[in-house]
Order: C-alpha cells, then structure tokens, then sequence
C-alpha cells in the first residue's frame, strides 16, 4: 500500500530543493522553470518516537518505521489545464497522488527568478487552484454529458447520477473545490471515480529564507512572514494545513549525521525539522494511523487507513494473516510501555482478545492469531 503525497507548486518556489532534503536524494533544482520534468519519487521514514521505545523495552534487533511516498511534479504554470509548459504531464502526474502538498514561494531573493516576476503567495495559490480547477471542470462537464444521456432511459438511479454530476459541475464552475462538495455515501464513490485533482486532501508549505528563533514556525523577517500570513489565510480558507518550512535549512540539515542534525537544531533554538513536520501532517493528511507488532526480532509500525478493521489490518503483515484470521491479542501503547514488557502487560490484564469486527486504534500493539492450515 503505497500512500503518497505530491510536491506542487510553480516553477522556482523550492519545491526540488524541499524534495532533495526530505529525500536526502540529489535531484536537479536549477534556477530556471521546468528543471522536474518526470516525477521524483522519494519514501522516507515517518519519524514516531514509540518505535524507539518499544524496541528498547524489548530489546529487538530492528526498528522499521511506517513510511510515506513523496513525489515531486512538474512545476506548473498558468494555462496547464489548456497543455501550456508541462500542463498536461502535470496534471497525469498529480492525478496519481493521494494528497497535495502546495509548496508556495515566501522567501525574497532577487537571484531566483519568479516566473511572474514578483513574490506573491495569494496569486500563486490561485494560479495553481484555478489551473486545478479548469481541468476539474472539464472532466466533469464531460461525465455530466454521458450521465445526461444515460438518464433518458428514466432509470432512477441513472437519473440521480445525472443529478449528481449537474450538481458537480456548477459546485466547481463556481470556484468550489471538489473537496468542499457534500455528499452522500453513493455520490462519494462516484467522486471518487473521476479522480479530480481538487477533490484530494491538501496542504500548504510556506517557504522562507529563514526560520524564526526560539521554535517559533515563522519567517525570520517581517516581509516573509507577511507573505506566511497570506498562505495562512489561504488555506485556513479551506481548512487546511500550513507548515513553514526553510527550504534553505532543510538543505543543510540534510547533511548532516542525525545527531549532529538534532545538535544543531538546539543551537538554532528550534525545537524540529520543518520537514518532520511537513511528513508527520502528510500522513494525517491521508487519514492513515499506526499500529505496532514488536519483539526481540524488530519493532515495526504498519500504516492503516483509520477505520480499517482487524483482520485487514492482519493482511498489511501478510495475506495469509487476513484470510486465516482467528483474532488479534492487543496491548494498547500506552499500557505496554506502563507495564514495561509483554509479559507484564498480560500479567496485569492490559491484554485485549480482539475479533473480526474490532476497528483497530492509534497504537494499537498487537500480535495476530490465524490459521491457514485448511487452505
């Protein structure tokens, strides 16, 4: 199950130099538009301290961190829903991610080149929302034409579609976000077949020159941080997530040595990475949780849609673990690290017998019981 997220943003806002941290990979972040041309793909380790803990307790061998897949796009310019620079392999290439991550240019540098010539984060975001936006409407005008004729027939349920997608089609053609439709059970999975770029959860990432001191998540300069509040109001418009992240710094922390990485954080007086940040609000983003399996081989975290229940939960370890399922022995975090061991969490009745219907939790430790022996 390969959750990913998608790195936008117009050409020279510091999306590949973002990439390149996060991924600690080297890829091309020249100063002219259009340096991504193919996406670049990273996955990186979503940083979770209770991995560290439980493998402590239990002395494992191993630590495997849940991971998230990045991908850096194409840097979009205005007409891309028209074919206009890399428009069209743009918009292929971000209909295939599952989250978006706006990375929008707060940071002056009369070097970098703008491709509008001046830094201004509320033009940007409409730029690439209107772009979005366009080429929304135009696979939905087009959904509505076929649903429309389908629904001649007089078929109630062909005719709720049309409906459906008529309602779509203005809700976008007004400057609405797919996202922002409501919908019921049965037009969620209609919206979900269209794969509408504007119908996928999103992020903004401000990026300054400088952070500011003491942990504080804003610009080091009173001009960029003005710039931050505008991408601040933009997306608390859609009720969406920001994080200031200082391309520049990232760059460095990239490379160094973890701890050396950690020690120089403290000096800075900030208390984490923009980037921790920026993985940590991506997985949210997707809705996904953890849950644990851990012992003297490794202490491993599995990624999971919230909701999803035990027996398919199983079936991220291994699919024999699913269709085999007997039950699921959980300990929640919380109380496995309380007790200090497996043994003592099951001693002091912290241990739960799980069945099929049980919907897992955030923390959830747990070992699966199945038996395939009858396959």
């Amino acid at each position: 199950m390969g959750f990913s997220c998608g790195i936008v943003g117009l050409p020279n806002v510091g999306k590949s130099t973002i990439f390149n941290a996060l991924t600690a990979s080297k890829v091309s972040a020249d100063n002219y538009p259009f340096t991504t041309i193919e996406p670049n793909i990273g996955v990186v380790d979503v940083p979770d301290g209770r991995i560290d803990t439980l493998a402590q307790i239990d002395k494992s061998a191993k630590k495997i961190y849940t991971t998230l897949r990045f991908v850096d796009i194409a840097g979009l310019v205005k007409g891309a829903s028209r074919g206009e620079g890399l428009g069209n392999k743009f918009l292929s290439h971000i209909r295939e991610v599952d989250a978006i991550a706006y990375v929008v240019r707060c940071f002056v540098n009369k070097d970098i080149v703008h491709v509008e010539g001046s830094v201004d984060p509320a033009r940007d975001i409409g730029t690439i929302n209107t772009e979005l936006l366009l080429a929304d409407v135009d696979t939905a005008d087009k959904r509505l034409e076929k649903a429309a004729r389908a629904a001649k027939s007089g078929n109630k349920k062909l005719v709720a579609e049309a409906d459906f997608f008529k309602r779509l089609s203005a809700h976008l053609a007004a400057g609405n976000k797919a996202i922002t439709l409501q919908v019921n059970h049965e037009e969620q999975e209609l919206l979900r077949q269209l794969n509408l770029l504007t119908a996928k959860p999103a992020m903004y990432i401000a990026n300054v020159t400088e952070l500011g001191q003491n942990g504080k998540t804003t610009a080091s300069s009173a001009e960029e941080q003005a710039f931050v509040n505008v991408v601040e109001a933009e997306a608390l418009k859609e009720q969406a997530g920001v994080v200031v992240i200082s391309g520049k710094l990232e760059a460095e922390l990239a490379e160094l040595e973890p701890k050396e990485r950690t020690e120089y954080l403290r000096e800075l007086g900030i208390k984490r990475s923009g980037l921790d940040e920026m993985i940590e609000k991506g997985y949210r983003l997707l809705n996904l949780m953890t849950f644990f399996t851990s012992g003297p081989d490794e202490a491993h975290a599995w990624t999971i849609v919230r909701g999803t229940r035990a027996p398919q939960a199983a079936g991220r370890i291994h699919s024999d673990f699913e269709r085999g399922f007997i039950k699921a022995e959980i300990i929640s975090y919380e109380n496995y690290v309380a007790a200090g061991s497996e043994a003592a969490a099951r001693e002091q009745g912290f241990l739960r017998i799980e069945g099929k219907e049980y919907v897992m939790q955030e923390g959830d430790v747990v070992y699966f019981r199945f038996n395939v022996s009858g396959r």
